[in-house]
């Protein structure tokens, strides 16, 4: 496996050359399931980062939104630093009713800070309802905005299979690309001008 560290090769006669080692990316794979929350104890939806007015919402610690929630996870997974519940779990109170979108930049942030850029999240749920195809813009430019990379957002149908199908929840599933950060080469020292 190679690293990120580069060589200097000297050969008989000629100037030293660097090579560099190609930067090696990085997959992960997030995974988050709510339920929907109980009728005599309703809660706002939130999924792909957008409020949806009129919706059931889903039950969580946080806002639920399995969008945003798979989203970071798939980012722990592809740095191999924990997952959701490390960072956000249910033992951190300071979580309780977060945002997802406030979840999935702590966790770009973490990454980051753990010394790796982000190449691009591709989430994918599966719902009976809301109709996501008219929002799917508008949930991608904040979903993006919050991880401060690229995330495509698709939605599916469990053709009445499962949980899914029998409208008990939302699922969803993530996978985010990263890769190390390589520290910018130093440029050339600018020629001195002559007297």
């Amino acid at each position: 496996m190679t690293d990120q560290r580069h060589d200097t090769h000297v050969t008989a006669g000629k100037a030293p050359t660097a090579t560099f080692a190609s930067v090696i990316p990085r997959t992960g794979i997030g995974i988050d399931v709510h339920a929907y929350a109980p009728r005599d104890a309703p809660q706002p939806l939130w999924l792909g980062g957008l409020f949806w007015d009129g919706e059931p919402g889903l039950a969580g610690h946080s806002d639920g939104d399995p969008v945003a929630h798979a989203a970071a996870d798939a980012l722990f997974s592809a740095c191999g630093i924990g997952d959701l519940g490390t960072h956000f779990g249910t033992d951190r109170p300071e979580y309780a009713g977060a945002s997802g979108v406030t979840l999935l930049a702590e966790a770009a942030r973490i990454v980051r800070a753990g010394g790796f850029e982000i190449g691009n999240i591709a989430v994918q749920f599966v719902a009976n309802r809301p109709k996501f195809g008219p929002r799917r813009e508008e949930s991608q430019r904040v979903l993006s905005s919050a991880a401060g990379a690229p995330v495509s957002v698709s939605a599916t149908t469990s053709d009445r299979l499962g949980f899914t199908g029998r409208g008990e929840g939302i699922s969803a599933v993530a996978t985010a690309l990263v890769y190390p950060a390589v520290p910018a080469a130093p440029h050339p020292a600018a020629p001195q001008a002559s007297g």
